[in-house]
């Protein structure tokens, strides 16, 4: 898990190291130079977003190993961080983003879905670790995690349609919108639901 994870975390620190320095006109934001140019707050949510985001899927991973690895209280801090980014930037800028999302009506309000649910997931695991309810805290933040985890499943899913089916560009918004994130949430109540978590 470890091993797959860090590969994949690998292959997102390098879209994300794309868009350093800033700049408004490289890799995915090519495609929206209508939003950049009629919309000057698009670029500090974007990039609230993809800075954020980064540092969201490490520490999120960290926080779900439940290890401390040998320093004082880092399951607890990991998780700390994890959910700050989230709830105060990740989440809110991400539906700001969905908004704007490619294709059609549905990919954008999937997109908006996926941001609202993760912020309420995260903030629910927040909750319950408050009020000390761990096994409830648990399940939630794996909630979370594996809408974390749909910057990753959306691009597998894009990667494989795209090679088996060469559909219209547009169209594969379309799907890999709501394929990026419903599978794992099916799987992640399905696993808690046979209280494997």
């Amino acid at each position: 898990m470890i091993t797959a994870f860090g590969y994949f975390f690998w292959l997102m620190l390098k879209i994300t190291l794309e868009y350093i320095p800033l700049k408004s006109d490289v890799s995915f934001l090519m495609i929206k130079q209508t939003e950049v140019s009629e919309r000057p707050e698009y670029l500090y949510f974007f990039y609230t977003h993809v800075y954020t985001s980064i540092f969201v899927l490490l520490s999120g991973f960290l926080a779900i190993l439940r290890k401390d690895f040998g320093v004082r209280n880092f399951h607890k801090n990991a998780g700390k961080i994890y959910i700050f980014l989230i709830l105060l930037f990740a989440a809110p800028s991400g539906v700001y983003m969905g908004i704007f999302a490619n294709g059609d009506f549905f990919s954008k309000l999937s997109f908006v879905i996926l941001g609202c649910l993760w912020w309420f997931s995260t903030y629910k695991a927040f909750n319950l670790a408050q009020q000390k309810k761990i096994k409830q805290h648990k399940q939630w933040m794996w909630r979370s995690f594996v809408l974390t985890l749909s910057a990753i499943t959306l691009r597998i899913w894009k990667v494989i349609i795209v090679y088996l089916f060469h559909p219209n560009p547009m169209d594969v918004y379309q799907i890999i919108a709501w394929l990026g994130w419903v599978p794992n949430l099916l799987l992640i109540e399905y696993l808690i639901s046979k209280k494997h978590l």
